[in-house]
């Protein structure tokens, strides 16, 4: 399915969600898979509400009081590991973000989210659960490795953009050439529930993943995870062509994640839900499509000033941006002038809410 036929699928029995998250923090946090570890084994790329911290338990819709989201009501976090460009000196460099070419403009980097129910043209005529409070999960494993040629986590993918609407092909690991228009990497949720746990030991048994390539239908849920939730996905967009003219001469691959990894099997990405009452199981519940779900129909929506100012400030202060070497027990890419901090107030924003008829 071509991506700019997406838009001309959409009608009234059609439900989804697709929209923009500013950066709230690039720091060395998981509260998920290291909880309360100062600095965690890797610097994460994070979006979504200001209760992002170290340790996230509870309702995170009730501790946030702004978010970088589009969706005003929704305190979410979303993370993934930060991409580096190796040098040929054997030095680092982060990967900046860029904005969604389908985006507002203006966007401080950030992700693409989308909640899908079935596809991009129906909803499957099945109920759809939203996430509930408290719910977290976590989709691949920095530790996962595999054969080369092998096709990797299922929807778990790196796309090589000749520009910021492509999205195909989608492979399993880095590109083996420059990329004209960067990188992008799809991370893809499981969304079959076992209807019980919040979170699991290794935070993803409670979920059961059917999930097929890009944004095809998933599979039916197994009577163990029998309840269908949103199809999760988000969308990184990495600009990696200021480093297209410094490729290796012997046109190895110069991108590493945050981890260690040069190979790209292991991208993995986490969640913590975090709507606001029943905000997201309205949205699943109306026939509104993308942007058309904005301006309180039936979500409330904020404008990109007010989705750029809210942040998190860092509890571990190290140099993000230029790294010397890497960490190999640990997994982790170890930059200089590393210090902790006591957690830090949040920053507290106005978010101006759009309520008005002109679209999104």
């Amino acid at each position: 399915m071509k991506w700019l036929s997406l838009l001309a699928l959409a009608g009234s029995s059609q439900a989804a969600l697709r929209f923009g998250c500013s950066t709230v923090s690039i720091q060395r946090l998981d509260p998920l898979v290291e909880p309360g570890k100062l600095p965690s084994s890797h610097v994460h790329q994070i979006v979504g509400g200001n209760a992002f911290n170290a340790t996230m338990e509870g309702d995170i819709a009730e501790q946030a009081d702004c978010t970088t989201c589009t969706f005003s009501e929704n305190f979410s976090n979303y993370w993934t590991a930060v991409m580096f460009f190796k040098h040929s000196n054997g030095s680092y460099k982060r990967v900046p973000i860029m904005q969604n070419t389908a985006l507002p403009n203006g966007i401080n980097g950030g992700m693409t989210i989308y909640y899908t129910q079935q596809d991009f043209s129906s909803n499957g005529n099945q109920k759809i659960t939203a996430f509930k409070p408290g719910f977290r999960m976590t989709v691949g494993s920095p530790t996962y490795s595999a054969e080369p040629g092998s096709s990797g986590n299922p929807g778990l993918r790196f796309v090589c953009l000749q520009n910021k609407g492509t999205r195909f092909p989608e492979l399993p690991n880095f590109p083996e050439r420059p990329c004209q228009g960067g990188i992008m990497t799809v991370h893809h949720f499981p969304s079959c529930w076992d209807g019980k746990n919040l979170d699991s030991p290794d935070h993803q048994s409670h979920m059961y993943n059917t999930v097929r390539e890009a944004f095809a239908p998933a599979g039916a849920c197994p009577a163990s995870h029998p309840v269908r939730m949103p199809q999760l996905a988000f969308e990184t967009l990495w600009d990696t062509t200021q480093f297209n003219g410094m490729w290796p001469a012997d046109g190895s691959n110069p991108f590493v994640l945050s981890y260690g990894d040069g190979v790209g099997y292991g991208t993995h990405a986490d969640y913590v839900f975090g709507w606001k009452g029943d905000a997201l199981q309205q949205a699943m519940d109306s026939s509104c499509m993308f942007n058309a779900c904005e301006n309180g129909r039936p979500l409330k929506s904020q404008n990109v000033q007010a989705m750029n100012q809210c942040a998190v400030q860092s509890q571990v202060r190290e140099d993000i941006d230029s790294c010397e070497f890497f960490f190999f027990g640990l997994l982790s890419l170890s930059c200089f002038s590393v210090s902790l901090t006591d957690p830090p107030p949040r920053k507290k924003v106005v978010s101006v809410v759009v309520d008005d008829d002109d679209g999104g």
